[in-house]
Order: structure tokens, then C-alpha cells, then sequence
């Protein structure tokens, strides 16, 4: 009877070793997670400006056939935003943000903005950049994040949120410190997030995890450009940044929106065809 027990309790624990193994897990081996790839993947339209200031409807028509299903505006070209709207959801397209310049921040500029948004279905808007005559002293830039924070309130107010894109001005040292994290520490993450930069935060010489272990979950939207070995914009998977191991801290960054960038794209559609294969290809 004891030999009996014995054999089954010995083939049990062979049997849970090998369902173990078959899982690639040991008793003192973690489970490895499961590779992932991006659920979406979306277009900041400024790479593609030049072609949507000639042709709106036939661009967009494009991006959606290079295989995007997200797209990020940066202006609508005389468009209304029940069309833009109308034709964004007939592609089959989302539009989860849109850029807007510093002189829409406030007033009425600020109110037609959110209104666009809303009907258009953006979940953000974003501040583009700041001109250089903006960036003079930290005490400007906690005027701006001032101005983000009540930007952001209105945008709260109606369902929506506002969000700061970086370039690389803004890890330039300022009476010491970064420009940057006075943004960062100065508005309420209630009501500003930020989307990240990948290649003008690596240009500025900073790493995104640093900033995604300081600041978890303030990073909900990202630009994906890559950077050659000169030190210019290039494709996605053509220059040196290492996406995998950043989109590998999504969760801890916040990351919810991916969107291909290329500032001075060669052949535009071309362009944005190459980035969106390797993405598309990408496991993290």
C-alpha cells in the first residue's frame, strides 16, 4: 500500500514538472512573460502634411491602405470637424489626438479646439511645441504649465484630456535644471499628460526609462522616429533606438497611443510604409 502511494506521488510530481517545463517554468524559475506586440498603430499626420495640404481625402485614404488604424492631426486644412469626423470613421480610422499651437491655449481659440475635438472624437489635445521666444527662463515655463494646467481643466470639463509633446529644447540645462521636469513637476497629472518624444528625448541626451521609473503613468501618448548614426530623424527601425525595450515599460510609462513621426520624410508614403512594417513585425 505505501509502495502505491509512493509511485503515484512520484508520477504526480513528474507529470506537474513536465506540465511546468511545458510552460517554461520551474519551481524556481519564473514563468517568462509572453511576447507582445502593439495593439495599434498609428500616423502623426505632419509627416504627411505636404500631401494632405493637396489632397486631404485621398492622403488619409492612404495612410489607412499603408495599414495605420490611428491617426494624430496636426490641423484639418479648412476642414470641418463634422467632415473630418465623417471621413476619418469611413476609413475605418481613429483619431485619438490632435496637435494644437501655443496661441490656442486660451480664449476662444482654446474653446474652438476642444469643441473640434469633441466632435471629431479626440481623446487629447496636445501642445506641439513652444516657439523660441517661449523658452527662455524656467519662470516661463512654469507660466506654461500653468497655462496647461487650466487648459487642462477645461478639457476635463468636457471629457477630454490635454497632453505636452516634447522636442529636445527642453532638456537643455536652465539655471540648472531641465526645462523638462519643471513641466513634469509643475502640472497636476489629472489634468496633463505627456507624449513623449522618442527620438527628440534620446537627441536631448536623456533615456525614457529614467523618466518613465520617476514618473510612472504620466506618458500616455508617444512619437515613434528613430535617429541614425548622424544624429537625424530617420524611419522606424532604420537608426539606433531601441523600441522594444522602451515599449517594454509601457505599462509602467502609461503608454496607451503609438504614433510614427518623421519630420522631413523622403518619399512621405514610402516612408511611413517602412515604419509601419517594422512596427507591425515588432514583439516586446
Amino acid at each position: 500500500m505505501k509502495r502505491r502511494i509512493f509511485i503515484k506521488t512520484s508520477a504526480g510530481a513528474t507529470l506537474g514538472g513536465l506540465s511546468m517545463a511545458a510552460f517554461g517554468c520551474t519551481g524556481d524559475q519564473p514563468a517568462k512573460a509572453a511576447a507582445r506586440k502593439l495593439d495599434h498603430i498609428g500616423l502623426q499626420l505632419y509627416t504627411v502634411r505636404d500631401l494632405m495640404a493637396a489632397d486631404f481625402e485621398g492622403t488619409l485614404e492612404q495612410v489607412a491602405a499603408a495599414g495605420y488604424d490611428q491617426v494624430e492631426f496636426a490641423g484639418y486644412f479648412d476642414h470641418s470637424a463634422n467632415n473630418v469626423k465623417d471621413l476619418v470613421a469611413r476609413l475605418g480610422l481613429t483619431a485619438p489626438s490632435a496637435h494644437i499651437p501655443l496661441s490656442a491655449m486660451s480664449g476662444d481659440a482654446l474653446k474652438t479646439a476642444i469643441e473640434q475635438a469633441v466632435t471629431i472624437g479626440h481623446k487629447y489635445i496636445v501642445l506641439a511645441w513652444l516657439p523660441e521666444d517661449q523658452r527662455g527662463s524656467l519662470n516661463l515655463y512654469k507660466q506654461h504649465a500653468a497655462l496647461l494646467n487650466r487648459a487642462g481643466e477645461a478639457c476635463k470639463a468636457a471629457g477630454i484630456h490635454m497632453a505636452y509633446h516634447n522636442h529636445d529644447f527642453e532638456f537643455i540645462s536652465t539655471e540648472g535644471q531641465f526645462p523638462y521636469d519643471i513641466l513634469l513637476s509643475s502640472t497636476d497629472p489629472d489634468l496633463v499628460a505627456m507624449e513623449l518624444d522618442l527620438y527628440w528625448i534620446t537627441k536631448g541626451g536623456q533615456d525614457p526609462l529614467v523618466y518613465f521609473k520617476r514618473h510612472p503613468g504620466r506618458f500616455h501618448l508617444c512619437h515613434v522616429k528613430d535617429m541614425d548614426d548622424a544624429g537625424e530623424i530617420t524611419n522606424v527601425g532604420q537608426g539606433h533606438i531601441d523600441f522594444a525595450k522602451i515599449f517594454a515599460h509601457a505599462e509602467q510609462a502609461g503608454l496607451q497611443y503609438y504614433f510614427v513621426e518623421n519630420d522631413h520624410p523622403t518619399d512621405a508614403l514610402a516612408d511611413i510604409g517602412v515604419s509601419y512594417a517594422y512596427l507591425n513585425d515588432l514583439t516586446f
